[in-house]
């Protein structure tokens, strides 16, 4: 090397050094984000662990532990009186704690930070949002714990599971399949037994007489949701159970849980995605697609089984009361018209920036929505107003344009499926965890598949490797 190239080395480094100094945040996450040399970021390896298991805990406890179930304790989760402790999910707390250890296992939580959202800027959009809406929460002095758990949460979560590693993963992706699987089981044990495990109740109101099941996620129609995404995830997305021989079956007995739950918008979209799905699929084959000879036979046996069970369970009446809430829906549909005739009750400013609360629970109850306005949309007008609900709903908007940009195709299939709940029931608008179900789904059961690596432009021995030039 010559005495002008070592000159000029020099220079360059005394350089890089002098910008280091004075961007030290940005030296330090570019150093963050380049893996030391065994492949692996330089964090404690017990940090990692407890990071694990805290978001293993959340896991848990977002499936199985419910809103009713906290009533049902006597914790003032969604009723009046209480500390405020007492007002977020536990899985909120893990949450939270997760995202902290999260932020300081480099002992550098602001390069963190900037890190994080480097990659996930419109998730600043998302937060952007949910901070003017909890600025008027605290302006007009109404309770803002409710935000917290249901809008902030979700994003939350995504930030976590967005960094952590495939080894930190597993053990999640093994816990949401488990904690679903009790929850179908308890469902049929709660719809033949007739007892449930839980009371459910409504704000204060304990529902009697309600044949659907809950199991551990508080509502049938939370229930029969989350059920039926599980039910679009495992069809569309085929290598969360490779063998055919146990994911049909496992589909199958899912599938023929919604029957138990009795959620007829989740039954109905599950059933037309399922059969949008079967009919690509014969029109590839018929157009001359290649399929494996044992899987035919695999399917076409399943089909023989599956319609002498559909058959048998018609006979057994196990289809009854479902069939009876599609011929009488115990008033939801006036419910749902309803819904629109209370928003001629407020003036334009009380819809802009939202109504009296407590003037709002009256004519809700008045026009016998004691339950919830079932809609998410005219939900969130008549308790945040309009402007603040365009705006959440924006910033929903960009969180799931991160979520979509990080997830498999299979994830339209759920977006379409929140979108339809969102629109016909209480569902996202009442203080509640379901968006953060929906969220933990899809991070951890729908990721996208990691892209294969470039070929190097450089061969071992230094000379560099032509590019081929396509005409």
């Amino acid at each position: 090397m010559s005495s002008s190239d070592q000159m000029a080395g020099s220079r360059s480094a005394a350089s890089l050094s002098s910008w280091r100094r004075s961007h030290p945040v940005v030296a330090r996450a570019s150093r963050l984000s380049r893996p030391a040399g065994n492949g692996r970021v330089g964090a404690t390896p017990l940090t990692d662990l407890m990071i694990t298991g805290l978001m293993l805990l959340v896991v848990i406890t977002t499936l199985t532990i419910s809103t009713t179930m906290l009533t049902d304790w006597h914790v003032h989760y969604a009723t009046p009186g209480g500390i405020i402790l007492e007002k977020f999910h536990p899985a909120t707390y893990f949450t939270f704690l997760a995202f902290f250890l999260l932020l300081v296992r480099h002992g550098n939580p602001v390069g963190q930070i900037n890190l994080i959202f480097s990659d996930a800027k419109l998730v600043l959009v998302y937060l952007f949002s949910w901070f003017c809406l909890l600025l008027q929460m605290l302006v007009l002095e109404r309770p803002f714990t409710a935000i917290v758990d249901t809008f902030l949460q979700p994003a939350m979560l995504c930030l976590i599971i967005w960094q952590l590693s495939a080894w930190q993963k597993k053990p999640l992706v093994w816990s949401f399949h488990l904690a679903m699987l009790l929850n179908v089981v308890l469902g049929y044990y709660e719809y033949f037994s007739g007892h449930r495990l839980f009371p459910l109740i409504l704000g204060d109101v304990t529902v009697m007489g309600e044949w659907r099941s809950a199991a551990l996620l508080g509502h049938p129609l939370t229930a029969s949701g989350l059920v039926g995404g599980y039910v679009l995830a495992l069809v569309l997305r085929p290598r969360l159970c490779p063998p055919a021989v146990v994911r049909l079956p496992l589909i199958a007995f899912c599938l023929a849980s919604l029957m138990a739950f009795g959620g007829r918008t989740s039954l109905v979209t599950v059933l037309c995605v399922l059969g949008l799905v079967v009919a690509l699929e014969l029109f590839r084959v018929v157009r001359g697609g290649r399929t494996s000879l044992p899987m035919a036979v695999v399917v076409i046996c399943l089909l023989f089984v599956a319609s002498a069970g559909i058959f048998a369970a018609f006979e057994s009446g196990f289809f009854d009361k479902m069939l009876l809430r599609f011929s009488s829906d115990k008033g939801s549909t006036l419910a749902r018209y309803a819904t629109f005739s209370l928003l001629s009750h407020f003036d334009w400013s009380e819809l802009i920036l939202g109504p009296n609360p407590v003037r709002a629970s009256a004519l809700a109850t008045q026009y016998g929505l004691a339950y919830g306005i079932e809609d998410f949309w005219v939900s969130c007008a008549v308790q945040f107003g309009i402007v603040c609900t365009a705006l959440l709903s924006i910033g929903l908007g960009a969180l799931f344009v991160e979520i979509v940009r990080r997830s498999s195709g299979a994830v339209w299939a759920i977006i379409l499926l929140m979108l339809v709940i969102a629109a016909s029931s209480v569902s996202f608008s009442s203080k509640n965890i379901q968006l953060s179900e929906f969220i933990l789904l899809i991070a951890l059961l729908l990721p996208r598949d990691p892209r294969a690596a470039a070929p190097p432009l450089v061969d071992p021995d230094g000379r560099r490797r032509p590019i081929a030039a396509y005409s």
